[in-house]
């Protein structure tokens, strides 16, 4: 596949619902995440709670807005915690060491979340809500 036909698979409008989607993932992970540090919750406990949080949140808007996949399926449910859980893991690794680094918390989110966004992006597009592996129904413009 050239890098023309990759390109031709993204919609400016897909990318912008994804963040309003993301963003709304963000930060309900962003406030859960403060919340647990505020009430003395470990780092890696209140960032993996929090990242639960945001992906649930994230999974219902990119769903149904996003990637407007109407039906759901089991493969499909799966597929989202696989990359989650991946996605979760790189998220923490990538904020724990930009923690030990900067010693900064924001930027480590912001990293976190970053790199987070890319993989779930992806995933979301080529493997999660595939129109082709996941209910064969072609999307309608909103």
């Amino acid at each position: 596949m050239s890098m023309n036909d990759l390109l031709k698979k993204f919609s400016v409008k897909e990318c912008a619902k994804f963040l309003v989607g993301g963003g709304s993932a963000v930060l309900t992970d962003f406030f859960v995440y403060h919340m647990l540090m505020f009430l003395g919750v470990g780092i890696d406990i209140s960032k993996l709670i929090s990242y639960v949080a945001g992906a649930a949140v994230g999974f219902v808007i990119n769903k149904l807005w996003t990637f407007q996949c109407r039906k759901f399926k089991g493969s499909e449910i799966f597929r989202y915690i696989v990359l989650y859980i991946f996605s979760a893991i790189i998220n923490s690794c990538v904020n724990r060491l930009v923690l030990w680094m900067f010693n900064i918390s924001l930027l480590a989110f912001l990293a976190a979340t970053a790199v987070s966004t890319v993989i779930n992006f992806l995933g979301q597009k080529f493997w999660v809500f595939n129109k082709n592996k996941s209910d064969g129904t072609t999307s309608e413009e909103i």
